[in-house]
This record gives C-alpha cells, sequence and structure tokens, in this order.
C-alpha cells in the first residue's frame, strides 16, 4: 500500500488516478524547485508531472523536468511514493495522483521553462521542506535534507 498524503478523500466522489513523477535535484545543499503561479493557485513544486500514455516513467521524468525547469538531469533514482487526493483546477479534474518520487542529479540548465506559469529557482533545502506546497512532497524533501 502506498503512503497517503493530504486530504481525506471526499465520500461519494469520483477520483481518476493520475501517475505521475517528480523528482529531487540537489546540488550542495540546495534543490531546484519551481515556482507554479497562474494568477490563481501559486504553489512552489518538485519539478515533475503527469506521466502521458505510452510513455515511460523516466521518459516523463525528463520531459516534465525539462518543461518546468529549464534543466536536463541525469541518473534518476526511484526513492518512494506517495498518493493524494485532490481537485485539479487546470483540468477540472478530482484525482487520486500516485507519485512516484526520484533523486537525480541537475546537469545543465538549457534556457527557461517551456511550459507556461512556472519559474525554476534554487532554494536550500531546508526551506524548500517547509515551503513546498504539498505534504508528500515535504515529506520526501525532509528525507533527503536529513541524508536518507
Amino acid at each position: 500500500m502506498i503512503r497517503r498524503f493530504g486530504e481525506t478523500p471526499e465520500p461519494g466522489q469520483r477520483y481518476i488516478r493520475r501517475p505521475g513523477v517528480y523528482v529531487l535535484l540537489p546540488q550542495g545543499r540546495s534543490l531546484l524547485v519551481t515556482w507554479y503561479d497562474d494568477g490563481q493557485n501559486p504553489e512552489l513544486q518538485l519539478p515533475g508531472g503527469g506521466i502521458d500514455p505510452g510513455e515511460s516513467p523516466v521518459t516523463a521524468l525528463h520531459r516534465e523536468v525539462f518543461e518546468e525547469t529549464g534543466w536536463l538531469i541525469a541518473a534518476p533514482r526511484r526513492i518512494g511514493a506517495f498518493r493524494r487526493f485532490t481537485y485539479m483546477p487546470e483540468y477540472d479534474l478530482w484525482a487520486e495522483k500516485v507519485c512516484t518520487i526520484y533523486r537525480a542529479r541537475p546537469v545543465r540548465r538549457m534556457g527557461p521553462p517551456t511550459e507556461a506559469f512556472h519559474e525554476a529557482r534554487w532554494m536550500s533545502a531546508a526551506e524548500a521542506v517547509e515551503r513546498l506546497g504539498n505534504s508528500g512532497d515535504r515529506h520526501f524533501a525532509g528525507l533527503h535534507l536529513a541524508g536518507l
């Protein structure tokens, strides 16, 4: 069973399962994160997102990191997973997000993010643990900070 973070599912609400991949990108004592701000739901996030049909998780991870940060990554390694139940306003969708978390090495910035409303930011791992927008992301950033 995959650990759940966040809100309890609403009774009677139908949720669509959405598998996704997300990554911790450490450099020294900092993490590369993405600031998402569409003017309605600003949030600090681990880079990543949904896996497209027919796409492998690692391919999705590379694509999502590039889209949200403009960075290339290397050596992704799976470190865990969690799920959370949430409403995704950008898709008008109630989702059971199944989030697989990786750790990878940021290799090179190729340019700005190509996905709208995203901005790549470096911040201390300790600050990320406090500011990431969901408790699952904060949990895995905290494990990273603790050296696990």
